[in-house]
């Protein structure tokens, strides 16, 4: 039987509404399975001996994961009411545009659509891929081929339905937090004495605390922890809209203790120095642990975090541009949606068809494709100050709004998330301005993106005056 599809030509109904569809059919297992699948990713196998090289001791190793679980809360917090009372398939968007205008907006969907969603979807599949060739090797472009893959079949998987995306996600997010206990029971293993090779030893890491040199470190934790915020798109999928807060609350608590655990079982292992210096930090620990047939479990565990992050960020990407086209007729074709199945189809074709672009872009030119995604932290981040600073403006600006949950401690709560936020892209600017990709600044690339989008912008509104 043919898919009931609804496009703006046969009277959508709209994306943004303040109660959830009656196709809503997620519950608070599906949302925690989501935001931390998105969250726990590759990153946890690799910003820790960053993070380690740039802070002076153990104590601030762990301060500055577990600083990175508190701005985390707050900023769950702040989305915890705006999308309990603004739920919208939209997101970030739909905040922006309701507190500073659609034309923001526009210009935070088109940076996130064009480089930032597609490119991370990109940049975890050739994760995928690489840590898959290690175990079947398929050539020498094995692991774009297995990007392609993964990302086709993720796509087919969620054009099922939302359950059946959200399904796979809980398997998924499963085992990848399989994965990091085993990380822990190794620690906890060598720490009973069990028989193993010596951890490296304990000798001062070169960093320094300096403001730069803990800012940086807090700049690979946040990218670490990054991603909770993309609950703010399945809230409109949630049958219950309180259950957006216990859902972000539950998912930045677990996800805080796994890391503070983690780090524990490598600096048990290796020591703050030895941390500093490795290059495979988890094979590292469990080769000191069980010997050095554990590389292949690690494969495996990187392997399927990328691949739990590329599921979580298909879906919560999809609706991005589905929102994006509800409010720009230019878009029309991508705000179809599928009601039968409660998916925005169009949206997760002209994702997966821009992601599949970028990977046979970064099979020819890898490393400045990674840097690319890398260098638009300050985007990122800049737009992350915005949402947070949206949440004063709405209060004020819709007072009489029904608001189901209220950020606790306002406006402190958020006021600490504006202000971290601002310091994160203070720092992430510094990074990258002494980065290049292709001979040209780095910090440019992220003005490119907007500038971008500010052209979009003014195209658009040209062919509405004209129609």
């Amino acid at each position: 039987m043919r898919d009931r599809i609804t496009d703006s030509a046969t009277a959508a109904r709209p994306l943004d509404t303040l109660a959830p569809p009656p196709s809503a059919s997620l519950g608070l297992a599906h949302a925690v399975a989501i935001i931390v699948g998105i969250v726990i990713g590759a990153g946890i196998f690799k910003a820790p001996s960053l993070v380690a090289g740039n802070v002076p001791s153990t104590g601030w190793l762990f301060a500055v994961w577990a600083l990175g679980g508190l701005f985390s809360l707050a900023g769950a917090l702040c989305y915890a009411e705006l999308s309990a009372t603004y739920p919208s398939r939209g997101g970030d968007y739909h905040f922006l545009s309701r507190a500073f205008g659609k034309s923001t907006a526009l210009t935070y969907a088109w940076a996130r659509f064009s480089v930032v969603t597609t490119g991370s979807l990109a940049l975890l599949g050739f994760v995928f891929g690489d840590y898959m060739s290690q175990l079947l090797p398929l050539g020498p472009h094995g692991s774009a081929l297995y990007a392609a893959v993964a990302v086709v079949v993720l796509t087919a998987v969620n054009l099922r339905g939302i359950r059946n995306g959200a399904t796979a996600q809980a398997w998924l997010t499963a085992v990848e937090v399989g994965g990091l206990v085993l990380i822990v029971v190794a620690g906890l293993w060598l720490w009973l004495g069990a028989p193993a090779a010596a951890p490296a030893p304990v000798v001062a890491p070169p960093g320094s605390a300096s403001a730069s040199s803990i800012g940086l470190a807090m700049v690979f934790v946040l990218l670490t922890y990054g991603g909770w915020n993309d609950a703010a798109y399945i809230s409109a999928d949630l049958r219950q809209r309180r259950s957006i807060m216990r859902a972000l609350v539950l998912s930045v608590g677990v996800i805080t203790v796994l890391y503070l655990l983690v780090n524990w079982a490598y600096w048990h292992a290796l020591g703050l120095a030895g941390m500093a210096r490795s290059e495979a930090i988890a094979t590292d620990v469990l080769t000191a642990a069980f010997g050095p047939a554990a590389g292949k479990a690690v494969a495996v565990m990187v392997a399927v975090s990328a691949l739990t992050s590329m599921n979580a960020t298909l879906i919560v990407g999809a609706r991005t541009a589905g929102a994006l086209a509800q409010d720009w007729p230019q878009l029309r074709i991508l705000a179809a949606w599928d009601d039968a199945r409660g998916v925005p189809r169009n949206s997760f074709l002209a994702q997966a068809g821009f992601a599949l672009v970028l990977i046979a872009i970064g099979a020819a030119y890898q490393s400045g494709f990674r840097a690319m995604v890398e260098y638009t932290a300050p985007v990122f981040w800049l737009f992350f100050l915005l949402v947070g600073l949206s949440l004063f403006k709405l209060r004020v600006q819709e007072p009489d709004q029904p608001r189901p949950f209220k950020v606790p401690l306002y406006p402190l709560t958020p006021a600490v998330f504006c202000l971290t936020s601002a310091y994160m892209l203070w720092s992430s600017l510094s990074y990258v301005r002494s980065q290049q990709l292709g001979g040209i600044n780095a910090a440019w690339v992220g003005v490119a993106v907007l500038v971008s989008g500010l052209v979009l912008l003014i195209v658009f509104r040209r062919g509405t005056r004209t129609t």
